[in-house]
């Protein structure tokens, strides 16, 4: 990754906290937001796993620093997950997410939720996160299974099968509820451009 994609993805993040950005904006949503905090600590690790001459201590102070404010804000989302751009964690607490995730752009994660893996069965593995998905508190989304672009996933829903483009799924086992899908929960999406890898 190069260092403009990251701050590209960095701001991208910023974004969807509230549609501004700039030097004091980052600032001080780095001081008061630790859901911001944590997503900017995960793209300089996917930064600087990728530089040569950050094996001098800076991946390792970073991998500190994560560990650190995953004990503290109860925030425990692998630095080796594949993220889209415009992450937000609405509320910290309880938040889970294997390495094996796969997470599009602009998704929200709510506090209290699992995005895990089955390790057994024909679901084995790890979910696929669509774009522009947000998932509720206390959410559990499990196993080798698509949540379709512009999805929403209720609270304390369980979700183990797919889950279509644009539908709104809840209850234990989740079952569809809706066909608005994410409509009014994924805001500030109009970021205007990443740079590329």
């Amino acid at each position: 990754m190069t260092w403009r994609r990251c701050r590209s993805l960095m701001a991208s993040d910023l974004w969807r906290y509230n549609a501004r950005l700039g030097a004091r904006e980052f600032w001080l949503q780095l001081i008061v937001t630790p859901g911001f905090r944590y997503t900017v600590l995960l793209r300089l690790y996917a930064w600087a796993r990728t530089q040569r001459w950050c094996g001098c201590g800076i991946r390792q102070l970073l991998v500190v620093l994560l560990h650190h404010y995953s004990i503290r804000y109860g925030i425990d989302i692998s630095r080796d997950v594949s993220i889209g751009s415009g992450l937000y964690i609405g509320h910290f607490g309880g938040i889970f997410v294997n390495q094996q995730v796969v997470i599009g752009d602009n998704c929200n994660l709510s506090h209290g939720v699992t995005l895990g893996q089955v390790n057994r069965g024909p679901r084995a593995g790890c979910p696929t996160i669509g774009n522009n998905v947000y998932i509720g508190p206390g959410a559990k989304v499990i196993g080798r299974i698509t949540i379709g672009d512009y999805a929403a996933i209720g609270a304390n829903a369980v979700v183990v099968n797919d889950v279509a483009p644009r539908t709104a799924v809840a209850g234990i086992p989740a079952r569809p509820v809706s066909d608005i899908g994410s409509d009014g929960y994924v805001n500030r999406t109009d970021y205007p451009a990443i740079a590329p890898d």
